[in-house]
């Protein structure tokens, strides 16, 4: 089953259990992979579960020399041309939502 199906805890038990099989495939134990990152055995253990901050699972990559995946987990975002041609250039610097007819209505005087 792909990620689309899955729920964001569920995603995240998944991206732990990978970055658990990485680790084993390098055999290194939890301990000594939280020697390197700076952290605690359980901080490595619950990045395993999945429950971890970013900051932590992108130092144990590091750790495990697999930051090079970070590129394939979420590729750098370009703009689009014609976002850009609206822009005259400009990058964006926030998103404005979308306005629902409700607050349309409530705009008008």
């Amino acid at each position: 089953m792909g990620f689309e199906a899955k729920s964001a805890a569920a995603m995240a038990e998944e991206l732990g259990e990978r970055l658990k099989q990485a680790r084993l495939n390098q055999n290194k134990t939890q301990m000594e992979v939280a020697e390197i990152v700076g952290v605690s055995r359980k901080t490595i253990l619950n990045a395993e579960k999945g429950k971890a901050q970013i900051e932590v699972f992108v130092a144990i990559l590091q750790a495990l020399d697999l930051v090079k995946q970070l590129d394939l987990f979420l590729p750098p975002q370009l703009i689009s041309p014609i976002q850009l041609a609206k822009l005259q250039g400009q990058q964006r610097q926030r998103a404005s939502g979308q306005r629902s007819q409700h607050d349309k209505d409530e705009l008008e005087w």
